[in-house]
């Protein structure tokens, strides 16, 4: 087989692995050691072991997918439209826009995920619905997005951090109290998700509704650090609880994605209990042991059974929310 052309096997399927040599997260210099560069054939490997843990949160989801067909250093694109020439076996699902429809790829095994890495897909964005209930999402996400910006090596120190894991904790500790299990995730970029399980009976208004009213109760206890302010002019140095991703067509990074930023960190799934390590940052996963994490489990008994918004609300209320 040419150098320019590699086989793999995912699953039943043998497929092709094009220019897998071909360098996509350069490496870097920089404070700790700089970023470690990483190939294609690394990315369809992580990919590969790292399916198992992944799939399930992918299935059933339409995807937006961000390529570097060059690597970081050349352009990106958002693909949202499957391309005609993606093998048949892909699956794809046509769901509505305004003014018509849009196909997506949906991924329901590690062929498709090894497809996808062919093709330079760094980032796999899923919608909080599944095919087949589409307007009415089982997942609702509250995206804790710090003030700092990331320096050249792309962190930020630990006492930077620290804010988001406190606020994460907060809200989870709300969550707890509306009767609603969450779970934190790392998201490879600059802060932490929060992800609730919900039963997919509530429309996308509903629930952004929802997660905006639970995260006005929680900014007006801590007004001073917290903010739900879109604008970043309002914002100042306070920590936003951005709950955007809620609508329809949104979407939110996968858990166990790869972001398109130097050194190739991972979203990541963690434990509560983990939120206490002082050196957890957004990027504490990358590509070379982000599937030690996901063999912990890290999830386990935090997402199960999804929970109607119902009582959730009336406890809510009660709050003054």
């Amino acid at each position: 087989m040419s150098g320019d052309v590699r086989t793999v096997r995912a699953g039943r399927r043998v497929l092709e692995v094009h220019r897998p040599d071909k360098v996509l997260f350069p490496g870097r210099d920089g404070d700790g050691g700089g970023a470690k560069e990483y190939t294609k054939a690394d990315l369809v490997g992580y990919y590969r072991s790292v399916a198992p843990f992944m799939l399930p949160h992918l299935r059933g989801r339409p995807l937006m997918l961000q390529r570097h067909p060059d690597g970081l250093d050349g352009p990106r694109f958002m693909q949202k439209n499957a391309p005609e020439n993606y093998p048949d076996w892909i699956t794809r699902a046509e769901v509505a826009k305004e003014g018509g429809t849009v196909t997506h790829v949906v991924c329901g095994d590690t062929a498709t995920l090894v497809h996808l890495a062919d093709q330079a897909c760094l980032t796999l964005h899923r919608w909080l619905s599944r095919v087949g209930r589409i307007e009415r999402p089982d997942r609702m996400v509250f995206d804790l997005d710090p003030a700092w910006e990331a320096g050249p090596s792309g962190t930020a120190p630990a006492e930077d951090f620290a804010p988001v894991r406190e606020t994460a904790r907060e809200l989870g500790e709300l969550l707890d109290r509306l009767g609603l299990p969450s779970a934190p995730m790392t998201t490879g970029s600059r802060g932490l998700h929060v992800v609730v399980a919900l039963d997919g009976r509530h429309d996308f208004d509903e629930v952004r509704a929802f997660a905006r009213d639970v995260a006005g109760v929680l900014a007006a206890a801590h007004p001073d650090r917290l903010t739900t302010a879109a604008r970043k002019s309002e914002r100042g140095d306070r920590l936003y609880l951005d709950v955007q991703r809620n609508g329809y067509a949104q979407t939110a990074v996968a858990p166990y994605t790869v972001r398109a930023l130097p050194g190739a960190p991972v979203a990541v799934p963690v434990t509560w209990d983990q939120l206490d390590d002082p050196e957890l940052g957004a990027r504490r996963w990358t590509m070379a042991d982000a599937v030690d994490q996901a063999r912990t489990d890290p999830w386990a008994g935090l997402i199960g059974r999804g929970r109607s918004l119902n009582p959730a609300r009336r406890r809510l209320d009660a709050l003054g929310g």
